[in-house]
């Protein structure tokens, strides 16, 4: 367990470095932005107590959010992500397989399972904090616009990271 906590640290701070000093400049046609630290908090074990799993949350959060100018943001948002994380997941698996050990990732849920899995945690992101960037409904348009188009850009680059991690 100790050797995976390690691993899942230099993990986080690998992705918060890439968000803050490249994904943060980077606006696909000036709508779409990737969240590629979310890559570790929607791939974190089950097994993880939801104490250890909120409180990383919220640090991956609030770290991105210092450097990135975003008062509590995403801390927010992916505090909310964290507690959804299981109910989701458990959405799309059979009852049988919710009492195992489950990493989700692409390589041990298979594409059908882990795709809506993924598609459904980033969309909730995505939705989370352009509603609280925006704080208000009067530019429904463009959140959703916004969310949408991060979504789908996200999507694809944390498949693209997931499918180059290779497990055992």
């Amino acid at each position: 367990m100790g050797r995976n906590i390690i691993i899942n640290i230099i993990t986080t701070i690998c992705l918060i470095l890439v968000q803050v000093l490249i994904c943060n400049h980077i606006m696909l046609f000036n709508i779409a932005m990737a969240f590629v630290f979310i890559y570790v908090l929607i791939s974190l074990p089950m097994n993880l107590k939801t104490n250890y799993l909120l409180t990383w949350a919220f640090l991956a959060g609030f770290i991105v959010d210092i450097f990135s100018d975003t008062p509590g943001v995403n801390a927010l948002a992916c505090t909310l992500l964290a507690i959804s994380k299981k109910p989701i997941l458990f959405a799309y698996i059979p009852r049988d397989d919710r009492t195992k050990n489950i990493e989700p990732t692409l390589s041990s849920l298979g594409f059908g399972v882990y795709g809506k899995y993924l598609f459904t945690m980033v969309a909730i992101y995505c939705f989370l904090v352009f509603t609280i960037e925006y704080f208000n409904f009067a530019d429904i348009k463009e959140i959703v616009v916004l969310t949408a188009a991060s979504t789908v850009f996200t999507f694809v680059v944390l498949l693209g990271i997931d499918s180059l991690i290779v497990k055992k």
